[in-house]
């Protein structure tokens, strides 16, 4: 088992606690904050340590199962959590699989993904399944992520994971949209859903501007 630190870690503030998020059988870490977890077949990155907050982990279950007589991989689609981490160590888990066919019918439903925490208590988590286009859809795992959490209005600050939609638009109970937030939140949101030519041509901009 091999076992990652996150370098956004040693720069956390002293006041918070770091935990130990781990994984359950079949179950591969992809990506967390953004970044891609690395690992390997021979060495698969099974835990990693995280500062107490919000953070958002990528997962798939990616195991060995019985068909009959033989064996045969079976791979679900990414699922991401945006994850409330506790200060106390944590296993995301699911029920038991042992067939292939059990593992198709579990996932073609609505699975539950669970959180078990080392004080025994244990919480629903709630997900997306992200969905690929083409053949080589989930090559890069972490151009998928980056494309989602751009069209969600998603950053990261701190090593937090950061809902600019939640933070600076506000809908009414008559149906009315309100912006809010200050101009900086305004600005994150616009700049973390545009693409890299339009990132490109916004800091030509902000040349300009800082010119004159």
């Amino acid at each position: 088992m091999n076992k990652l630190v996150i370098a956004g870690l040693l720069a956390m503030p002293l006041s918070l606690q770091a935990a130990v998020l781990s994984t359950g059988e079949n179950i591969k870490l992809l990506v967390v904050d953004g970044k891609k977890v690395e690992s390997s077949f021979w060495s698969p990155t099974e835990s990693l340590d995280l500062a107490e907050g919000k953070h958002q982990v990528v997962v798939r279950y990616e195991g060995e199962l019985k068909s009959g007589s033989k064996t045969k991989m079976y791979t679900t689609r990414p699922y991401l959590f945006e994850l409330d981490v506790p200060s106390e160590d944590a296993t995301i888990v699911l029920p038991r699989l042992s067939t292939l066919t059990q593992a198709k019918a579990y996932f073609e439903r609505n699975p539950e993904w669970m959180l078990e925490l080392a004080s025994g208590a244990s919480r629903k988590l709630e997900y997306v399944e992200l969905q690929g286009k083409g053949f080589a859809a989930f090559s890069d795992m972490e151009a998928l992520v980056a494309d989602y959490n751009r069209q969600q209005g998603i950053t990261f600050e701190q090593g937090y994971a950061v809902d600019l939609k939640q933070a600076a638009v506000e809908v009414t109970q008559q149906g009315e949209v309100k912006i809010t937030g200050d101009a900086l939140a305004q600005l994150k949101l616009w700049y973390s859903k545009a693409n890299a030519e339009e990132k490109a041509a916004f800091h030509q901009w902000t040349k300009a501007q800082d010119a004159q």
